[in-house]
């Protein structure tokens, strides 16, 4: 049962209406629902391009999905995929790449995508290699602790003075290095 806040809308354009064609669409949907429930509304274009073709039908398959905050829009070219003289086929390979772009979206949406940090620079202020650990100092004279473990190489390479990278997040007693790279 599609749950969505509007009722999906299936167009065929250039052919003819189908009752199985629109149940696949259908089928298609609940399962992005039950991925995402937070789909408000959804509009499938199934189309043959070319009505004079001379090999076929392809069909081409396009999925707009309404989520909130953003509009995702997913169409499957029949001129690349010979495949899509089924359309079948074609509505698979679409919705397959809807759920991708919905799964890109749900990443966005709860905040579960990486962000790409440029790591910062620092130089080894004090090392304590029988305990373990050392301080950094950044190019701004904060200071970080770092433990052996976050040193990705050989930790024993490292002296004061040393220029490295680095990547932190809070520690329980302030700032505390998760990776150290030797170099600029």
């Amino acid at each position: 049962m599609i749950l969505m806040q509007l009722p999906p809308q299936i167009t065929f354009r250039n052919m003819e209406p189908s009752e199985a064609i629109e149940k696949a669409v259908e089928r298609r949907l609940v399962r992005l629902e039950k991925f995402f429930p937070r789909i408000m509304g959804c509009r499938v274009l199934v189309e043959v391009p070319h009505r004079h073709h001379r090999k076929g039908k392809l069909y081409h398959v396009r999925v707009d999905l309404t989520v909130p905050g953003e509009e995702l829009v997913v169409g499957r070219e029949p001129a690349e995929h010979e495949a899509h003289l089924d359309v079948y086929v074609a509505i698979r390979d679409a919705f397959d790449a809807a759920r991708r772009e919905l799964e890109d979206y749900a990443r966005r949406w709860d905040g579960r995508v990486k962000r790409r940090e440029v790591p910062e620079r620092a130089r080894v202020k004090s090392l304590f290699p029988h305990e373990g650990y050392g301080f950094l100092e950044t190019e701004e004279g904060r200071e970080i602790y770092f433990h052996r473990n976050a040193v990705l190489g050989d930790f024993d390479r490292l002296e004061p003075g040393s220029k490295v990278r680095f990547a932190e997040e809070a520690g329980e007693k302030g700032p505390q290095a998760t990776t150290v790279a030797a170099g600029e």
